[in-house]
């Protein structure tokens, strides 16, 4: 079902592996000041590329967009990038150390064919937001160019791709870089014909469900269909493509992580209120400080740890045994989508006791994330009205709400680590 094959991507030409100084988190999690660090090593850093300087307004004469594609060209046409003269699979592996347990996800980069959302091939799985897909089109459309991957899922629970990453690993690295947190990303090329056949042939009999990258993969999407009307007779194109980075949701390294929330009502907090309007549907249970992980441990309902208010410690809340999800949420949506914590938490916690709401943009402005549990807990300290300690979701879950061809609440899932940005680039022209 999915068409996935190798591609000739451009690299850093540099003497050696390390590529340290010259990757970067992806552009969404990059500030102001984490990009000038980043180009303080190396004027080259992937950062001048994903966020040049310049105005967001596409009709200024000096905007980022144009900035960017300069850049690009500039840098290939110098020798600061160089293309593979072959096309190519990249492996590439992710080591990290999680709580005292070695990690280490694996990855195939390669280029998979574009489809829309409904065919049921490459499935979403979290909203995304109009005005990061307006920068990244405009940065696509310049630069002519995939500058990062797509991080996407495909099933393989018989773990018949190891062969892929024995192949590869068996030859020395071709790149390296180890990021700021400590998580070392190598890459690796497969040019043997006929273990991209067999990838091939092996995709076409699965979906992939995007993981991280909803932004870009909705950008090549508009990309595509404006080229394919700037050039009808163009056959199998590059812009009908976009480079991904492929993992096997069978994986056991392949680690899930929650994002927590920080939510303010819409005027002035009554902590008490707020409770009250809680425990009509949750049990609630105060907690000792620094138990949150262990309280959410073990229960079959939703459940999650909250503080409300500076004055109040952090107490655990679970969906009580007579609520039943499917009965509460009167949309029409599937069972897997209401079972989830970050859709009750949303349609019976943030909606009705604080007013935000997706589908009421302006009411997003009071909600804010974080992967840090402690900080969630600490935010009523700081002037933020509640603090709200997640569940990961599940990866079964994932699968069950895309094949039903929904999507979750923003901020559902965070896979951890993040795709490095700057290991490989594909032009789409």
């Amino acid at each position: 079902m999915a068409r996935v094959r190798p591609f000739r991507g451009w690299r850093y030409a540099v003497e050696g592996t390390d590529l340290s100084t010259l990757t970067a988190p992806p552009y969404d999690v990059v500030s102001d000041e984490d990009r000038a660090a980043l180009l303080a090593r190396d004027e080259h850093n992937v950062v001048a590329l994903e966020l040049p300087e310049g105005s967001l307004d596409p009709t200024a004469a000096s905007n980022r967009y144009v900035t960017g594609a300069k850049r690009w060209d500039a840098w290939r046409a110098s020798g600061v990038l160089v293309q593979d003269p072959v096309p190519i699979l990249y492996v590439l592996t992710q080591s990290y150390d999680l709580g005292g347990t070695q990690i280490v996800r694996r990855a195939i980069i390669a280029e998979v064919g574009l489809e829309p959302f409904e065919a049921g091939i490459i499935l979403p799985h979290e909203r995304t937001l109009p005005k990061a897909l307006g920068d990244r089109f405009e940065l696509t459309k310049a630069t002519r160019a995939n500058l990062s991957q797509v991080f996407g899922l495909f099933d393989d629970p018989e773990q018949l791709t190891d062969s892929i990453f024995e192949a590869a690993m068996a030859a020395p690295p071709a790149a390296a870089a180890t990021d700021d947190d400590g998580v070392t990303s190598t890459l690796w090329t497969v040019t043997d014909p006929e273990i991209a056949a067999w990838f091939e042939a092996f995709m076409r009999e699965r979906r992939i469900f995007i993981a991280d990258g909803h932004h870009r993969y909705t950008t090549a999407l508009a990309y595509r269909d404006l080229m394919r009307g700037l050039h009808p007779d163009a056959v199998d194109p590059a812009f009908d493509y976009v480079m991904m980075a492929l993992v096997n949701m069978d994986d056991p390294d392949l680690v899930v992580l929650p994002y927590h929330r920080i939510a303010d009502a819409d005027g002035e907090f009554d902590a008490a209120s707020f409770t009250d309007g809680l425990a009509r549907q949750f049990d609630i249970t105060d907690i000792g400080p620094g138990h949150a992980a262990d309280a959410l441990d073990g229960h079959d309902r939703t459940a999650f740890v909250f503080r409300a208010g500076a004055a109040c410690g952090p107490r655990l809340a679970v969906l009580k045994p007579d609520v039943d999800p499917v009965r509460a949420l009167p949309m029409a949506m599937s069972e897997a989508w209401k079972s989830l914590d970050v859709t009750i938490v949303q349609e019976l916690v943030l909606w009705p006791l604080l007013g935000i709401h997706p589908d009421r943009p302006q009411s997003l402005e009071r909600l804010a994330f974080t992967k840090d549990p402690h900080e969630a807990l600490k935010a009523p300290d700081s002037g933020h009205d509640v603090g709200i300690v997640m569940r990961a979701t599940r990866l079964d879950q994932l699968r069950d709400v895309s094949l039903a061809g929904e999507i979750m609440p923003q901020k559902s899932t965070y896979f951890y680590p993040k795709l490095l940005s700057g290991l490989v680039f594909r032009s789409a022209e």
